[in-house]
């Protein structure tokens, strides 16, 4: 005789994700970099470097500069690049975002001083408009998004390239950097910038396999050398007194003409994209790579370009739009990533091939 089986206990029903923990239900996206840089802020803020230790700092944050570019042109790999511009119509699509559109805007803004910017401010979110694109997050959003990742790679490193010499120079005339474009100036750039990439392209053949032995490793130098110029610049900003200007209304207005910023430009890539007639994976690219802008870039081009109090002022807009744009892409690649993949008369689409490794900070 069969025994009886007990039947099983009935299965609660609840929305998906309800039985997670409260840790990871309220997990926000914030970068821990950019925890890290807060951190950095607030020791500057409470324990600037004064007197004898100022010019230590100073000396340590320009050899972190020159650390910086000299990995990234041992990282970037000119070869690929070149493979690249048979797409040149995108890239020249992000190129346009990057340093045309983006710049006309930020000189557009120059209407909101001082009712609702500061000049201070203004001159740091001009700045911010300026620089190139990031390499790490365009990347990564575009593959989440399924974008084309391949593209995407060539357009950030392009942006990259170019923004070694553009964004020192769109600098250098609009916002007047050091009175204008002057031998100095370009010397000054040339030595500190220009120098070290060109010492890393050079080197590139032979400490390549170094460097992917050891990118853990160089990733805390990178994020460490930035960490370094952000306290440098931000402590002798807290030192002259500059930081006495500032207010959370004032710093709260800021985000908001940020965020209004990067709604304009995604919007703008999302339909020039389509008006230019690209498929729907090259527009994911056009979006994700136009959109960005660099800190890892940003934070040593200022210390160079704005020498003394001034360059923490200068990073502060770059350092929120950086969190913004991570927060805002990242929803906007998961919502892509999701949604169905459109079919032809061939099938689906090819798969995007997969993110390729990441050694930098974007």
């Amino acid at each position: 005789m069969p025994r009886p089986t007990t039947p099983p206990p009935p299965r609660r029903i609840g929305r998906p994700g309800a039985r997670r923990p409260l840790r990871q239900r309220l997990r926000l996206p914030v970068d821990p970099f950019i925890a890290s840089l807060l951190g950095t802020v607030l020791l500057a803020a409470l324990l600037p470097a004064r007197g004898a230790a100022a010019p230590l700092v100073s000396d340590a944050a320009t050899a972190g500069v020159a650390v910086l570019f000299f990995l990234y042109g041992a990282r970037l790999s000119a070869w690929e690049a070149w493979e690249g511009l048979k797409h040149w119509r995108l890239h020249g699509t992000v190129l346009t975002v990057t340093f045309v559109l983006f710049p006309l805007l930020g000189v557009a803004a120059r209407l909101l001083v001082p009712t609702v910017l500061t000049p201070q401010l203004y001159q740091g979110l001009l700045f911010l408009t300026l620089l190139p694109s990031t390499v790490q997050s365009s990347i990564a959003f575009t593959s989440i998004a399924r974008g084309n990742t391949a593209a995407a790679v060539c357009s950030a490193t392009f942006s990259s390239l170019f923004g070694i010499l553009l964004t020192p120079l769109l600098a250098a005339v609009l916002l007047h950097t050091q009175g204008g474009i002057s031998a100095d100036t370009v010397l000054e750039i040339a030595e500190q910038l220009l120098l070290p990439f060109a010492a890393g392209q050079l080197l590139r053949r032979w400490i390549t396999g170094w460097t992917a032995r050891h990118r853990g490793v160089l990733t805390l130098v990178d994020r460490g050398s930035i960490l370094l110029v952000v306290y440098s610049a931000f402590g002798a900003a807290v030192v002259g007194g500059m930081w006495g200007t500032l207010s959370l209304l004032r710093l709260a207005a800021l985000l908001l003409v940020e965020s209004v910023l990067l709604a304009v430009v995604l919007t703008l890539t999302l339909l020039v994209g389509r008006r230019l007639g690209f498929v729907r994976e090259d527009v994911i690219a056009i979006v994700f790579c136009g959109s960005k802008k660099s800190l890892a870039s940003g934070v040593p081009m200022a210390a160079v370009l704005f020498p003394g109090p001034a360059a923490g002022l200068m990073v502060l807009p770059l350092m929120l739009f950086h969190q913004l744009q991570l927060m805002v892409c990242a929803v906007l690649a998961r919502r892509w990533g999701a949604a169905p993949r459109p079919t032809g008369p061939a099938g689906p689409t090819a798969p995007t091939p997969p993110v390729p490794a990441l050694q930098h900070t974007g």
